[in-house]
């Protein structure tokens, strides 16, 4: 078999592929036989009846259409290996020519990684924002925390921001009443904003047994996207009342014995978030400099399935109606032209944000160990509520293993061009990016594994 590859574009090549009709011996071999199988003929068992008979039951046509469905994955995959073209996407492939007993001709154009000029890692830098832990940051913890210690009490008032409710909704859109918007009895925290947009404004100064009107957008159900008067009913009011904080509630809501104990913990938990925050800051800033700093060529096709695969998310929410999509963006004052413009950049920089962390793996010779690519898939099945058997299962049926390495091995390239910069905070104190992209992580370190993530 002979191969060469032309250069269309930076990010396209195309495969001319040629072979001998004596390489395809054995492909004729086993067409004969997969097509014995299949066809009776008088006087020979199934199986067993010889070639020229096939060939003159069936004809030569169907024998050669047999040989080249088998060959043409098979002697691309060869002519991929052997050429060291590192194709992404799936290949169009013609075949230019067909001469029995001579010549089989084929050629596949494909998607590429296009070759990157990387910059100098230690010629970049970035300013992050400076923290600084403060009295209130711990207050607002030892709160948190006192919140989930609380006790709910009835009271004979009027609702107030902080409350819980109980409350009946009901909804009419042009005057016909939604019957799937309709509900009682729904616990709601007011000021959470976890339900309807402009709820908590409305029932905030009602009192139990009291109802008023407010009109909202829906966001749900066959009139999403349209808006609609509510009608809201507080049925009850209650209020939290939290424990005093002292060492008494320390012992009950942790191992301290005292409340000082405890508030030296909480600081500690508040320095590991904003740790943890620096250290996405950090990682997006470089990025973000990188992606500058770099010329990327886009694939077109890469580009478009990714285009394609948003949209078509987007439209099966709205079982695949075009109009009502439409009518959603402008409910939330867009328009599928910004749809449409928005999903083309988010693309295109994703597409080129993965050709970049693969072209720095690869510089860097980035490795991938077992336990790291556990621990993603640990990570991720917790982040989807499920088991990493359920998740691995999922993964391994929807062909994306590979993905999930990939991923793995961008944040790790990522995380070692961070080690490489110089990083100062608004204060202008170096920052030691160290801590928290080192590369052995332990339970000392939680950080530099949740800094690395983020980066599919």
């Amino acid at each position: 078999m002979k191969s060469t590859v032309e250069q269309l574009s930076p990010t396209r090549v195309r495969i001319n592929v040629e072979v001998p009709f004596e390489e395809l011996k054995p492909d004729f071999d086993r067409a004969y036989k997969a097509l014995a199988k299949q066809v009776r003929i008088p006087g020979f068992r199934p199986g067993k009846a010889p070639a020229k008979l096939l060939e003159a039951r069936l004809g030569r046509g169907a024998v050669l259409e047999q040989v080249v469905n088998d060959v043409l994955p098979s002697r691309y995959s060869e002519a991929v290996t052997t050429s060291e073209v590192k194709v992404i996407g799936q290949p169009d492939i013609e075949i230019t020519k067909i001469e029995d007993g001579q010549e089989l001709a084929f050629t596949a154009e494909v998607d590429v990684r296009p070759e990157i000029d990387l910059p100098s890692y230690e010629d970049i830098e970035v300013t992050v924002d400076a923290f600084s832990i403060g009295d209130e940051d711990i207050e607002e913890q030892l709160t948190s925390l006192r919140q989930r210690f609380g006790t709910l009490t009835g009271v004979e008032r009027a609702v107030e921001n902080g409350d819980f409710v109980s409350i009946d909704l009901a909804a009419a859109v042009d005057g016909e009443e939604v019957a799937d918007a309709a509900t009682s009895g729904l616990s709601h925290e007011v000021g959470s904003g976890q339900l309807i947009e402009g709820l908590d404004e409305a029932i905030i100064g009602l009192s139990a047994g009291e109802s008023t009107d407010f009109t909202s957008t829906l966001v749900a159900g066959e009139h999403a996207g349209k808006e609609a008067v509510i009608t809201v009913t507080v049925q009850s009011v209650k209020q939290r009342e939290l424990p005093e904080a002292d060492d008494e509630f320390a012992q009950l809501a942790s191992e301290f014995d005292t409340l000082d104990e405890l508030k030296e913990d909480l600081k500690g938990r508040v320095e590991r978030v904003k740790k943890v925050q620096q250290a996405g800051e950090i990682r997006d800033k470089v990025l973000e400099t990188l992606l500058e700093k770099t010329e990327v060529p886009l694939p077109e096709k890469v580009v478009q399935a990714e285009i394609d695969a948003v949209v078509h998310d987007a439209v099966h929410g709205f079982d695949h109606d075009e109009d009502k999509l439409a009518e959603a963006l402008e409910a939330q004052g867009s328009s599928r032209e910004e749809f449409d413009k928005d999903t083309k950049e988010a693309a295109e920089k994703s597409v080129k944000t993965q050709l970049l962390l693969d072209a720095i793996a690869e510089a860097e010779n980035t490795q991938v160990g077992q336990e790291e690519l556990t621990e993603r898939i640990l990570f991720q099945a917790q982040r989807y509520g499920l088991s990493p058997e359920q998740f691995i299962q999922q993964v391994q049926q929807a062909g994306q293993l590979g993905a999930v390495f990939a991923d793995v091995r961008r944040g790790k390239a990522l995380a070692g061009v961070v080690g490489k910069v110089k990083v100062t905070d608004s204060a202008g104190n170096a920052v030691d990016t160290a801590e928290m992209f080192g590369a052995p992580a332990d339970s000392a370190d939680e950080t530099a594994t949740e800094a690395a993530e983020g980066t599919e």
